[in-house]
């Protein structure tokens, strides 16, 4: 969306020098110990099946299946036809908030509106959760956020299922499980708190912070829901219609990168890790688009700041389900 581009060009513009460039993933005294990611290349609903098998961790209860609708007009969303059968079988409700930049997921009626056009609503239960309010989650040891809030609905869940498209993003520079539980889960309100490093709900355009700031607030908010689910949460990424841009952007820019795979952790922080790995690691050449995107956008400074408040490691063991 144009609204998603301006603020990209503000934060951009706000930020400091030398934020470009990849970081070493070196673990630091504050990291978690080394975490396990299991991928497939097969992205299919078997290939979803897959991963979620092997992490071992059964959803059970009133289980949430956080995904991005996607905005009306784009098309690069998960679609249906992949994850209806893991969400039939977990027996899941899936769950959104409302977004804080307009267009067409701003209101609850609207965004509704956009689940069924995009076959949702034909697979599962819908919720938005922030359609009745919000609720604040306590962030431990944040350097710019002391509170998330979330959609109130989203303490209603005993268990989630964090089911990302990883992605580029204008503001993030990439989205993966980080940005899903952190901007996804917050309130149309909450969105705003983190994308100005706590200084305001509802004044978004004129208080947008330093990039690294924006960045560090989302890690921070993506802890306050891990710490809240414990071990009832688990994250899977599929690495598909890799563009530069969000599943949030009405017109995103087609991929230039081939299809990857399917990937899955207990460690969303390992999880995002492994998938920017896999990225500088393709042999297709289309992938500079995308590491340009990540890279201007100093992306992995959210992973960097998730590992050293706890949320989890940076290193990790990748155990290919293909090989198997």
């Amino acid at each position: 969306m144009k609204n998603i581009r301006i603020i990209a060009a503000l934060l951009l513009a706000a930020s400091a020098a030398g934020c470009c460039g990849r970081s070493t993933k070196a673990a630091t005294a504050s990291e978690a110990p080394k975490a396990t990611v299991y991928m497939t290349r097969g992205i299919s609903p078997a290939g979803l099946d897959a991963v979620y098998e092997a992490l071992g961790r059964k959803a059970e209860g009133k289980v949430a299946v956080k995904i991005s609708t996607g905005e009306p007009g784009g098309n690069h969303y998960l679609k249906p036809a992949l994850i209806g059968n893991l969400v039939k079988k977990i027996g899941g409700t899936i769950v959104e908030c409302n977004t804080a930049y307009g267009g067409g997921r701003a209101a609850t009626a609207d965004h509704l509106k956009a689940a069924e056009a995009h076959g949702f609503t034909a697979i599962a239960p819908v919720d938005i959760m922030d359609a009745d309010g919000e609720t604040a989650l306590p962030v431990v040891g944040g350097t710019h956020l002391k509170e998330d809030f979330v959609g109130s609905h989203f303490t209603d869940y005993d268990f989630v299922v964090v089911l990302s498209h990883f992605k580029g993003h204008a503001m993030g520079g990439f989205g993966g499980a980080l940005k899903n539980i952190s901007i996804g889960i917050a309130s149309s309100a909450g969105k705003a708190w983190i994308h100005t490093a706590g200084k305001t709900k509802t004044d978004l355009w004129n208080n947008l912070p330093e990039q690294d700031a924006f960045l560090e607030s989302m890690a921070e908010a993506a802890k306050a829901v891990a710490d809240h689910c414990g071990e009832r949460i688990l994250y899977i990424n599929v690495m598909n219609n890799l563009s530069v841009d969000c599943d949030c952007d009405s017109h995103p820019a087609a991929p230039e990168m081939g299809d990857i795979g399917i990937f899955a952790s207990l460690d969303p922080v390992a999880l995002d890790q492994a998938c920017v790995d896999q990225v500088y690691a393709s042999e297709d050449p289309g992938k500079v688009h995308l590491i340009e995107r990540m890279e201007s956008r100093h992306g992995i400074r959210t992973v960097e700041h998730a590992a050293a408040i706890g949320v989890g490691s940076r290193e990790y063991e990748l155990i290919d389900l293909d090989e198997k």
